[in-house]
């Protein structure tokens, strides 16, 4: 990761539903520094959430992660974000309805765009989903970070109810299938 990388770091930014559950697994992994919550791939500059829930600025609600790749690689990045959303529906993740919650990659450099069409050919092969892929693999562009009360969300409202019905869940199922991955973990790292 050329461009990308800094002080050691790199950025993935990616789009797969709610930024909400994405924020909350990727925090728990281990060689992520930082997950923000916000929009990207629309036209409308610094769009607000109201906006977004449109579906008519052509966002998604994304997360960029900066990561340390001496610690975890954009593949492990992508093999996880393959898992803990459903790449097969279009503008769509349960209940979830509308272009802003559609699966994308958005790319910082050559290297990610390679390794996403690599995985995302790996994830087709594999059979993992009864119907093809429709994740974007899009070059990024300019990020939005989303307001402050959207910034760790799960953790500052772990009781609410989408908390506790959707992304609880998902994390439980997350930490159960990458407990080698998680921060803290013996093997981690």
């Amino acid at each position: 990761m050329t461009e990308n990388a800094a002080n050691g770091y790199a950025t993935a930014t990616l789009a797969g539903g709610c930024f909400w559950c994405l924020e909350a697994v990727y925090l728990d992994l281990a060689g992520v520094a930082s997950v923000t919550s916000g929009y990207t791939g629309g036209l409308v500059p610094d769009p607000s959430y109201e906006q977004v829930c449109t579906g008519t600025t052509g966002h998604a609600e994304a997360v960029q992660v900066r990561f340390d790749p001496r610690v975890i690689g954009y593949r492990d990045l992508l093999q996880v974000f393959f898992a803990i959303h459903d790449p097969t529906t279009r503008d769509r993740q349960g209940n979830d309805v509308g272009p802003q919650y559609r699966s994308a990659v958005f790319y910082h450099d050559d290297a990610q765009r390679a390794e996403a069409e690599t995985v995302m050919r790996e994830v087709e092969r594999a059979g993992l989903y009864p119907a093809p892929l429709v994740t974007e693999l899009r070059a990024a562009g300019p990020f939005y970070p989303a307001e402050a009360y959207h910034r760790d969300y799960y953790a500052n409202h772990p009781g609410e109810g989408y908390c506790r019905l959707i992304i609880a869940p998902k994390l439980a199922k997350f930490r159960k299938q990458h407990l080698g991955r998680l921060k803290g973990s013996a093997t981690a790292g």
